[in-house]
C-alpha cells in the first residue's frame, strides 16, 4: 500500500508486543503517533484483560480524542470495544451458549489428553472460558515465551489437536490460535469475521485498510484476513512492526508535505 491507509489493524502477541507481555515503550510511542494519522484496530484471540495489560496501560500519554480512534477486538472480533465518555465500553459480544461452552471445554480437554498434549507443568490455567470463545493454552496463558516456542515449533501439535476437536464439534469453529493455543468460537468466526464487522462499525472499506500480523501463513490465525483480500504485511516479531509503523508515518509526513 503506497498511500496512507485510513485504518491499520494489528494482531497483538508477537506483532505489537512479546507474547502475553506489555508493549515496549517505543511501540507505545509509535502507536500514539500512528493514531494521529490513521485509525487503529487491534484484533487478537485474547480477552479484553490482555488488551488492557499489554496495550491500554502502556498508553497513559494518549488523550481521549486519540483513544477514540482506537478499535479493540478481543477474541477474534467476537467482542468489540470503543473508548467513549472516558472509558472503554463494550459495543457487542457474540457469546457462546452455556451448552456450546460446556461441549467445547469437554471436547478440547478430552482430545488433548488422548493425544498426550495435556501438560503437567503449566503457567496458569490450560482452559479458559472467555464467553465468546473457549481457549486451550497447552502451557497456560502465563507461560514464558521460550517455553511456548519450544512446545510446538512446527505447529504440528496445534493442527492435530484442532482437527481432532473439530470432528467432535462440527457446529462450532476450531482454529489454531497463538503459539500454543487452540480457539473455539461459533461457526464461521475468525479474524475475517472481525474485519468484516469492523467495516460495519467504522464505515471504512476493506480496501482502505492495512493488516499487520505474524501468522499470515496458511496455518496461521491471521491468514483469514489475507484470504479476505485485505492488504497485509507479515512480520516475524514486534521489532519488525516498529519498522512498519515508522514507514507508514514517513509516507504520511511526505504526503502532507506534498499537499502543503
Amino acid at each position: 500500500m503506497h498511500t496512507t491507509p485510513r485504518l491499520v489493524a494489528f494482531d497483538l502477541d508477537d506483532t505489537l508486543a512479546p507474547s502475553k507481555s506489555p508493549m515496549d515503550p517505543r511501540m507505545a510511542d509509535l502507536l500514539v503517533d500512528l493514531l494521529g494519522v490513521a485509525e487503529v484496530c487491534i484484533i487478537s484471540g485474547g480477552q479484553i484483560a490482555q488488551f488492557t495489560a499489554q496495550v491500554i496501560e502502556r498508553l497513559p500519554q494518549a488523550d481521549a480524542a486519540t483513544l477514540e480512534r482506537l478499535h479493540l477486538m478481543p477474541t477474534c472480533g467476537t467482542q468489540y470495544y470503543r473508548h467513549e465518555l472516558g472509558e472503554w465500553q463494550r459495543q457487542y459480544a457474540e457469546e457462546l451458549t452455556d451448552d456450546e461452552r460446556g461441549r467445547a471445554l469437554a471436547a478440547v480437554e478430552a482430545a488433548a489428553r488422548a493425544l498426550g498434549y495435556w501438560e503437567a507443568e503449566t503457567w496458569g490455567p490450560i482452559l479458559e472460558d472467555r464467553g465468546s470463545q473457549v481457549t486451550f493454552s497447552a502451557l497456560g496463558q502465563a507461560a514464558p515465551v521460550h517455553a511456548k516456542a519450544e512446545w510446538d515449533p512446527t505447529n504440528e501439535k496445534k493442527n492435530t489437536l484442532r482437527d481432532a476437536v473439530q470432528l467432535e464439534l462440527p457446529d462450532l469453529e476450531v482454529r489454531s490460535g497463538g503459539s500454543t493455543s487452540v480457539d473455539i468460537t461459533r461457526r464461521g468466526i475468525d479474524k475475517a469475521f472481525g474485519m468484516r464487522r469492523l467495516v460495519e462499525v467504522s464505515g471504512i472499506g476493506l480496501g482502505e485498510m492495512l493488516f499487520v500480523g505474524d501468522r499470515l501463513d496458511e496455518d496461521g490465525n491471521d491468514y483469514p484476513v489475507k484470504r479476505l483480500g485485505v492488504s497485509c504485511i507479515a512480520v516475524e516479531g514486534w521489532e519488525d512492526t516498529l519498522d512498519v509503523i515508522e514507514g507508514i508515518l514517513a509516507r504520511a509526513a511526505g504526503a502532507a508535505e506534498s499537499v502543503a
